[in-house]
Formats: C-alpha cells, sequence, structure tokens
C-alpha cells in the first residue's frame, strides 16, 4: 500500500481550534488549553482518515519573512498591531504580532509535545510554514496530502500531492483537491494558480491584487493567456481581446510593479532545506516529557488518541 505522508500547515490547525473551540477548557492550572487539545484531536481524526505513511508538522520560524515584505511592503500588515514601547506615549511606532494573548503559550506547548513524541516539526529561519510544506512535497518520494486553511498551497497540487483545505464544518466537510479538483474550484489548473492570485489578490495576506479583478475576471484573463508577462504585454498595446478590455488592460498596467513583486511573494520556495527523514517515530522520543508536559496542559488523553492513530495507520506490515 503506497500510503501518503501527511504534512501539516501546522498553524492553520491550531489557529482553526483555538477560534473554534471554548476557552473554557482549561488545564489544570486554570489556563486554557483549547488550541492544544483540539490540535491534538484533529490530528488523531486527520491520521484515520487519511491512513498516511507518516507526520510532518510544518512551522512558521518566521511568518513574515523580510525579503516578502520588502517586495510587498503590505504583506500581512493587517496582522501587526502597533504598540507604544516602554514608556512612550506615540501610538504609531513598535510593532508585534496580533496574536492572541492565550494562544501563545498554547502554541509552545504544542511544539514541545510534538517534539517530546518525535514527530518532524521543520522551521526554517526566513520562511513560513508554507514553504517548509512545499519543500517537503518535492523531497517526500512518495505521495503527500497537505492539510492548509491557506489557498497558496492550491499551487502545489500535482499528480501525487493533494491539498485538504479546512473549512467549516466537521472534517468530513474539508476538500481534497488534487490537480483536477484544483482546476474545477478555481477555475486554473496548479501551475497557474500564483498568478490567478497575484491578479485577483488575497486580504488574508495583504495582497491587493489589481484594480477590478476578482476571481471570474482573474481565471478568465489566466486562461486566455500563457503568462503574466504576455498578458502585460497585451496590456500595453491595443487593440484589447476580450476578456481583456480597455479599463482591465489600464488597471494592469498601472499595476506592473505589483504584479512582478507579488508573483515571487505568492510563489512558494520548495528550497528552504536539503533532504532529511519523514518517518515517523516507532517510539517516543522522550516519554518522561511527554508525560509531564500532557499532564500539565490536561491533554494526556488527546495526544494519546494521536499516538495510538499514528501507531495503527503508520506501521502497517
Amino acid at each position: 500500500m503506497n500510503q501518503p505522508l501527511l504534512v501539516l500547515d501546522t498553524a492553520s490547525l491550531y489557529y482553526r481550534s483555538y477560534y473554534a473551540l471554548p476557552s473554557s477548557m482549561v488545564a489544570p492550572d486554570g489556563h486554557p488549553h483549547h488550541a492544544v487539545r483540539g490540535f491534538f484531536t484533529t490530528l488523531a481524526k486527520l491520521v484515520d482518515r487519511v491512513q498516511p505513511s507518516g507526520v510532518v508538522a510544518g512551522w512558521d520560524a518566521d511568518w513574515r519573512p523580510q525579503w516578502r515584505v520588502d517586495l510587498v511592503p503590505s504583506y500581512k500588515t493587517h496582522r501587526l498591531v502597533k504598540i507604544p514601547p516602554t514608556g512612550s506615549t506615540s501610538p504609531d511606532v513598535g510593532a508585534i504580532e496580533d496574536e492572541p494573548e492565550t494562544l501563545g503559550p498554547q502554541v509552545q506547548a504544542i511544539g514541545q509535545i510534538l517534539d517530546a513524541w518525535g514527530v518532524p516539526r521543520i522551521g526554517i529561519p526566513g520562511f513560513e510554514a508554507d514553504d517548509v510544506v512545499a519543500t517537503v512535497a518535492r523531497l517526500q518520494q512518495g505521495p503527500s496530502i497537505l492539510v492548509t486553511g491557506d489557498r497558496d498551497l492550491l499551487q502545489l497540487a500535482r499528480p501525487g500531492v493533494s491539498v485538504m483545505l479546512t473549512a467549516k464544518g466537521g472534517m468530513e466537510q474539508w476538500p481534497l483537491l488534487d490537480d483536477d479538483g484544483v482546476y474545477q474550484r478555481t477555475g486554473v489548473p496548479p501551475d497557474r494558480y500564483v498568478e490567478f492570485a497575484v491578479l485577483r489578490g488575497d486580504a488574508s495576506d495583504g495582497l491587493p491584487g489589481v484594480r477590478g479583478i476578482g476571481e471570474k475576471t482573474a481565471a478568465a484573463l489566466v486562461s486566455a493567456y500563457p503568462d503574466l508577462p504576455a498578458l502585460m504585454e497585451a496590456a500595453a498595446h491595443p487593440p484589447y481581446v476580450k476578456p481583456l478590455t480597455p479599463r482591465l488592460a489600464g488597471a494592469i498596467s498601472d499595476s506592473a510593479g505589483y504584479i512582478e513583486a507579488a508573483t515571487t511573494v505568492t510563489t512558494l520556495r520548495d528550497d528552504c532545506f536539503a533532504q532529511r527523514s519523514f518517518a515517523p517515530p516507532r517510539e517516543l522520543v522522550d516519554p518522561p516529557e511527554l508525560a509531564r508536559l500532557c499532564s500539565e496542559w490536561g491533554v494526556t488523553r488527546y495526544v494519546d488518541e494521536a499516538i495510538n492513530a499514528v501507531r495503527i495507520n503508520c506501521f502497517r506490515p
């Protein structure tokens, strides 16, 4: 049986748990543990559904890499909150990630539990978890299923690589998209998804897109031209052929700098680390530390369910 590797955009899953579950779920010390509990419950269900060869957790070592910000300064700016440094009365200086106060400790706990368990947790300085997932998908010798709430990962779908998008409702409603599924959902094949996303824009990443171009128009333009340079060349030289119109041509020409920069920003890097083993752990790496963490956070039951799911599904004869 050629089981797929399960590759997690980990932040998508713990953010989803944090906002989906009530903060009244607490650890023995009274601190909320809903993100930790929800993450490992979700992981157990994912392993049962996918029956993978192993699990890899892509980690955000740098959620907003400077090289992407240098290209598109608006990149993820809406996820920042301006706060004054100590002693200052100015509200316009200093910037931190707008992360809920009770989430940070839970994210740290999830990472520590994964490490004590032995699940590969990969975060690379200067790169986002999306880039880690892209690199794992390239290096993996067999099939992969990438789990994320980020549409940018749709660009990675191809034979042997499918993308499961988290969605509202239960996991049975999460679509599992191969390359044809991406085309049916967006109107463009995965290898043209970056062009589609650049034209359409993505408010969740602070990418404005091209004025007046929504999803349908973006898909039509991508389908009509072999690449973005060809589209921009056509926009610069009338007469125009539909779906290109004078209005769209003007907007595209005005956005030439953005289009070039956003293409680099939106394209996931699949070279952020070298080959490594993605084999699942047959034995716990640090049982005493794992037991301590699970007890401290009150999640022993949920982590045990995830561990047992891996043991049952990932180590088949």
